[in-house]
Parts: C-alpha cells; structure tokens; sequence
C-alpha cells in the first residue's frame, strides 16, 4: 500500500493503460505533489485536519489516528470500485500529507462527481489550495472523464466560496439548510465546473516558455 507510483516502470509499447483504479498516479505540477494515501499517514493527517478550525465548515474527520487509518483503508477500497478517488496534498520540500482532496462519483460511470478538499490552516493563503485544484481537475477531467465537477460550501465560509470561484466554479444556487452541524443546519452554495468549462480554461491559460 506504501508503493511510490514514481518508481514502476512505464508500461511496454502495446500493453493496455494502467487504470486509476488499480492505484493513482502520482500527479505533480507548481510546488506541489498529489498522491494515494498510505496508512502511514495517518499521524500526520491526524496532525494537520484533525482540529476544530478544518471542521467548522466541513462534515468532521476523523478524531484520532486509529480513525484516520480507516479513512484511508476506505479510500482504497472506494477508489478499486470506481466510486471515489482520494488524494494526498504533498508540499515542495516536505515527505508527509497536508491535506486531501477527494472525487466521489454522483452517478454510475463517474459522469457527475463531487469535490471536497481539506487543507492544513498552516497553508491557507498560499497558493497551494489552487495548484493542487488544478491538478485535481486536469485529473477528473482528462483521465477519468468526468463531464460535471460539483462542490458545497456553507455561505458563511468567505474562504471556501472563493477558492472556488478562482478555480473557475459557478455558483449554480442555494441549498437551504442542507449542512448540518452541532445540531444547526446552514445554507449551503452549489458550485459546478463542467468539462467544457476547464477546456477553455486551459485553451486562456497564458503559456510559460
């Protein structure tokens, strides 16, 4: 489970492509390096995102180690039956996770998805949220062909709506009390990329020579 995907050796000429579903490839780009989850971090994934500042918008992670090395044996077994993808958030210069992001299927064959993302508070700010975002859609949309990219965020949460505005996200409407926390419910903004919305986005991009 704690194989570096980097380390295999490219597929012979004529062998059928590897699926994401018999393991993630590594994806790289921007100071930023995305993997699967090893159940070795899970100390540091309890480190960084088990804290009451990660969860107050989002649905709570797990609370110990223990129940972080579930989380990734779940992501495993979600990712070998096609129904979501899981990855860890790995900075430039550090060997431990940050964060993850995770795709989770909406529909058979993976058409429509929903994304959430946890990062460490330590590295809000920085950049890192909108590298990894992209390679996160360049993922979804090119290799596992998903035409519908979907994400929630409570309204209250100004950081959350506009790192997803930046990625290129829009806000489709309101989902009324559809978030439930510590026995309150809050309006939530639903946010959508389509394929054809991430094309144009690369056909805009300014090229670096």
């Amino acid at each position: 489970m704690g194989e570096d995907k980097r380390s295999q050796p490219a597929p012979a000429a004529g062998a059928p492509a590897r699926s994401w579903r018999d393991g993630l490839p590594v994806l790289s780009a921007g100071g930023v390096t995305l993997r699967e989850l090893r159940l070795e971090d899970a100390p540091a994934l309890a480190a960084h995102l088990g804290t009451a500042e990660i969860a107050r918008f989002l649905a709570p992670p797990p609370a110990t180690v223990a129940g972080f090395e579930e989380f990734i044996v779940e992501a495993h077994r979600e990712r070998i039956h096609g129904q979501a993808i899981t990855y860890g958030v790995v900075p430039d210069g550090h060997d431990h996770v940050v964060g993850v992001f995770q795709l989770r299927s909406l529909e058979a064959g993976f058409g429509t998805a929903e994304w959430t993302c946890m990062l460490a508070s330590a590295y809000w700010g920085t950049g890192l949220f909108l590298e990894s975002a992209r390679l996160v859609m360049a993922f979804a949309f090119d290799t596992v062909g998903i035409l519908r990219l979907e994400a929630r965020a409570v309204t209250m949460d100004g950081r959350g709506n506009g790192a997803l505005r930046k990625v290129g996200a829009v806000q489709e409407g309101v989902l009324r009390r559809s978030f439930k926390r510590n026995g309150q419910r809050y309006d939530q903004l639903l946010w959508a990329v389509l394929a054809e919305d991430w094309r144009l986005q690369k056909r805009d991009r300014p090229r670096v020579h």
